[in-house]
């Protein structure tokens, strides 16, 4: 055995023990254990865990996903993942590791309220500029007013002046003690008031982490299967429990899998619709637990500021100062953040040249000759909404669907523009919908021809904040592997990217799609695609960064921005060359 192929075997090894077991499996693995331990040459732990690695994935076993075999060994089966992306999984899972979070432990526990923030001097004294950064620190405390020992809340932090319309997202680093830093980029001149947020606390996190152990299911969805007069409905996930026959939904192409349990007196070949079916109720381990979901209470909680909660900002130190530069330019953007409002509009950071399109006529003019396709979930479905009802051209094809889950169709014959809107596939919490229009975006993917004058838009998040992170992972692996395919055959497609963003969530629901599930698969988002040419809308910054309330769907001025965004991906600036960077194409 060469050099280079004891250190793939090393390699292979590391990987797969950094992985936490938490399930006895066959006695290969046990056997593996033991191998490592006693410190076995690399030729023999190559071969034996070659062996292992190969008897798990061909049995699909369920636990490799994230799902416990106690509730759904026997009906989970994946398509196996190649082993460059079982390194990839690891490496990926490693950089968005979040820290230890403390159990729920009454008035130990993290209290909003009794926490605040204190702003920084500047570098000299009390006077900031135009180019500066802002830091504040953080200190959570309890019940007890006593400080955490403990990191792991999930904070978020800006800085804004509503009479200039402007706002920018802060940076918030995690000590690991009860500590945190924010950090924020001083953009314009005039007053910058700071507001820290607590989305959730610490515990909130070790919850939903035992919830998503516990019960990957907790939300369920429903398929009516239907002959002649006879109708039966039937319960579907990705994951069932092993207690009846199960009909396998399983996609031939890209191994995504979904079951139903097999009806009674029909077959499978009978399945005619789908839809949400619920959420599971009584999740919570007590009633403290189902408390730290309170809106308002531990949930959403702006943060005391000790000391002024603003700051005046002068120009910048060099003097060079007008109106017309105001803002930040992209050499100052060492935080990498994606962009800012000003006057209202948002303005990017990576070099592109954001242009707001004002009147129907010029966004004509934009998407003249162009075709555009969207898929994903309702967060970009309101996107298609937003062209259809300011271009006065387009012709809306009613398909007789649901008034949710599409497909739709739009056209503009006298600009010959072609635009159509596609859900993303299983899972899907919608009304009642026709199996007939469940269709996965990889599969999607490759029968659009692509080149200049087409952009594919996606948007893949909202739906899967209930379920493994193992499963959305897969899913943006094999979405990546498409729109590669799509550039190879044709590199001038553009290719656009939606974020999760921050939501309003009531307590009954926080548990099926928190924003720190949001925050986590935007990180694994950016992984996945990380090197591929494609752009981004970073709707996390976006929704954060101005001053309307958090929703799911985004209120109307930050659609018009981030529709703006698009169209000048589409119709950059001639000229114009973006750079790399948080929000910007990045080229392999």
């Amino acid at each position: 055995m060469n050099l280079k192929t004891l250190n793939t075997c090393e390699m292979w090894v590391k990987m797969f023990f950094s992985v936490r077991v938490d399930f006895n499996h066959a006695q290969r693995l046990d056997c593996l254990r033991k191998l490592r331990r006693a410190r076995a040459p690399p030729p023999i732990m190559c071969s034996f865990f070659r062996g292992t690695l190969e008897s798990i994935v061909s049995s699909r076993s369920p636990w490799w996903y994230g799902v416990p075999p106690s509730q759904n060994a026997g009906t989970c089966k994946f398509q196996p993942s190649s082993p460059q992306e079982l390194i990839e999984e690891q490496r990926i899972f490693s950089s968005i590791a979040w820290p230890q979070t403390p159990p729920l432990q009454g008035d130990r526990s993290t209290n909003a309220r009794g926490s605040t923030y204190t702003v920084h001097r500047g570098r000299r004294g009390q006077q900031w500029h135009v180019g500066d950064q802002l830091e504040v620190t953080i200190t959570m405390r309890d019940f007890l007013a006593k400080p955490k020992k403990t990191g792991g809340d999930v904070l978020v932090a800006r800085v804004y002046n509503s009479v200039l319309q402007a706002g920018v997202a802060g940076q918030v680093i995690d000590h690991d003690n009860g500590s945190y830093t924010a950090k924020f980029p001083l953009i314009w001149t005039g007053k910058a008031t700071i507001e820290v947020t607590l989305l959730h606390p610490s515990e909130a996190v070790t919850i939903i982490r035992r919830l998503n152990k516990e019960h990957p299911d907790r939300v369920y969805f429903k398929s009516v299967f239907n002959l002649n007069s006879v109708s039966e409905t039937m319960e579907c996930n990705f994951c069932l429990p092993p207690t009846k026959q199960v009909c396998d939904f399983t996609d031939v192409r890209t191994g995504e899998p979904w079951f139903c349990f097999k009806p009674k007196k029909l077959g499978c070949e009978t399945r005619i619709s789908h839809k949400v079916g619920g959420y599971l109720r009584k999740i919570y381990q007590n009633r403290a637990e189902a408390k730290v979901f309170q809106n308002g209470v531990s949930m959403k909680v702006k943060l005391r500021a000790v000391g002024p909660a603003f700051v005046n900002v002068l120009p910048r130190r060099n003097g060079n100062h007008s109106p017309a530069d105001e803002g930040q330019s992209e050499q100052d953007n060492a935080m990498g953040h994606s962009g800012y409002y000003y006057r209202g509009k948002w303005r990017a950071l990576d070099g592109t040249t954001v242009q707001h399109f004002q009147n129907p006529s010029a966004m004509s003019k934009c998407l003249r000759g162009k075709m555009i396709y969207m898929f994903g979930d309702s967060t970009v479905r309101q996107w298609y909404e937003y062209l259809v009802e300011k271009l006065p051209g387009f012709v809306n094809f009613d398909f007789h669907n649901g008034p949710k889950t599409g497909p739709y169709m739009a056209t503009d014959s006298a600009n010959n523009i072609f635009m159509i809107y596609h859900t993303h596939g299983l899972p899907i919490r919608s009304r009642k919908m026709s199996v007939s229009e469940i269709r996965y975006v990889a599969n999607e993917l490759t029968s659009i021809k692509g080149g200049a004058n087409t952009a594919v838009i996606l948007s893949i998040w909202a739906h899967f904040g209930s379920f493994p992170d193992r499963l959305y992972l897969r899913r943006l692996q094999r979405i990546r592997n498409a729109v590669v395919q799509l550039r190879i055959r044709s590199p001038d497609t553009l290719v656009v990217i939606r974020t999760g963003n921050i939501k309003d969530l009531s307590a009954s629901r926080a548990v099926f799609n928190s924003d720190w599930t949001t925050m986590q698969h935007n990180k694994i988002l950016r992984a996945v695609f990380h090197g591929v040419e494609v752009r981004w809308v970073d709707a996390w910054e976006m929704t954060l960064a101005h001053n309307a309330r958090f929703m799911l769907h985004p209120e109307p001025p930050i659609i018009k921005n981030m529709v703006d965004v698009v169209l000048s991906y589409i119709c950059p600036l001639k000229g114009e060359k973006v750079q790399g960077g948080k929000g910007a194409l990045v080229v392999s």
